[in-house]
């Protein structure tokens, strides 16, 4: 399997995509393609073990900052890791393409450059969120703030064929995140989509709220980009404080309420990996007619390397291919 990875993108970039890059090599034998400023890519490969036939750099002259805007950023800076990963992903070098860089400016440069699955309208960005009974997909997270109806009726379409080909779900439940379960509730835009998606072919079982996500009421949840984006960042936040919060209490508890706590450590460190976003690595861009994932800015070596695996096997399954025969058939 060949990976490429945008060795610029992301907060620790390139120190953390190139560690997580020699993790993956080193564990699953994934041949790695390295995109971006060859010299600082090789300062961050010297002293690591790596086999030298798994590894390969692409020189970049341009970086696309966080800061940057999407569109013009791709426009104007051809020879940067994003819009030169893409280009590659796209003439065959390799199997699917990483990247913890600017979200849009990766949404923008595979929109145009891959090109979108026949009856696709918009991208989006799907991510596995972990809850109480099973793992449930929410698309979109930010690639599509201001969508149709029938673009998350694409939405459940695709959720819909990932959940069966990649996470194993032989009957997909979809919901549509709203404030409300009644039909009624909601802006005219969710009515709208509620009309389309209940007369859609999917298992859609209505509305549910937020609260709803985290109890596994549904394996796919539909929602705009902008919905999605925030539902995903006040996770991440309040799973961060959460911890951070037990952790100020036990430093501060008795000692027996100490020893109980270390008596259940195990439970704590399982919970914790539960709702730990490296362990996810990254979102894939659904829509677009190539494996695309996207981490997250903040992704450590782990999370790079655990985005890379999510990669592969998206592109493993031909996630894509299954996405286009369910979207014929309507």
């Amino acid at each position: 399997m060949r990976i490429g990875l945008d060795a610029m993108g992301g907060d620790k970039a390139p120190e953390c995509a190139v560690k997580g890059a020699v993790m993956a090599a080193n564990e699953y034998g994934y041949h790695m393609t390295l995109i971006g400023r060859e010299n600082r890519i090789r300062d961050q490969l010297q002293g690591l073990d790596y086999p030298a036939d798994k590894i390969d750099i692409v020189n970049t002259s341009q970086t696309i900052e966080m800061h940057e805007s999407a569109a013009l950023s791709v426009r104007k800076k051809r020879d940067s890791s994003i819009v030169k990963g893409i280009d590659l992903l796209k003439k065959g070098e390799f199997d699917a393409f990483v990247s913890a860089g600017n979200t849009g400016a990766v949404v923008c440069a595979a929109t145009l450059s891959l090109r979108l699955l026949p009856g696709v309208d918009r991208p989006g960005i799907a991510v596995i969120f972990p809850t109480l009974i099973k793992s449930c997909m929410v698309i979109d997270v930010g690639a599509n703030i201001d969508p149709k109806p029938f673009h998350l009726l694409h939405y459940g379409i695709m959720g819909d064929a990932y959940s069966k080909h990649i996470l194993a779900k032989k009957e997909p439940v979809v919901a549509l995140l709203n404030i409300g379960e009644e039909s009624t509730k909601g802006t005219n835009f969710i009515r709208e989509t509620h009309t389309m998606l209940t007369e859609s072919k999917l298992n859609f079982i209505g509305n549910i709220e937020p609260k709803e996500v985290y109890r596994g009421k549904a394996d796919v949840v539909l929602c705009d980009g902008f919905v999605g984006n925030v539902l995903l960042k006040v996770t991440e936040g309040f799973a961060d404080a959460a911890i951070e919060l037990l952790k100020r209490e036990l430093k501060q508890s008795s000692f027996v309420t100490k020893f109980g706590a270390f008596l259940t450590l195990p439970a704590f460190r399982i919970i914790k990996k539960k709702i730990d976003a490296t362990e996810y690595g990254g979102a894939p861009l659904m829509g677009v007619d190539g494996s695309v994932i996207i981490a997250h800015g903040s992704s450590n070596a782990k999370a790079i390397k655990n985005a890379i695996c999510a990669a592969a096997e998206n592109a493993d399954h031909k996630v894509n291919v299954h996405v286009v025969e369910e979207l014929q058939s309507y």
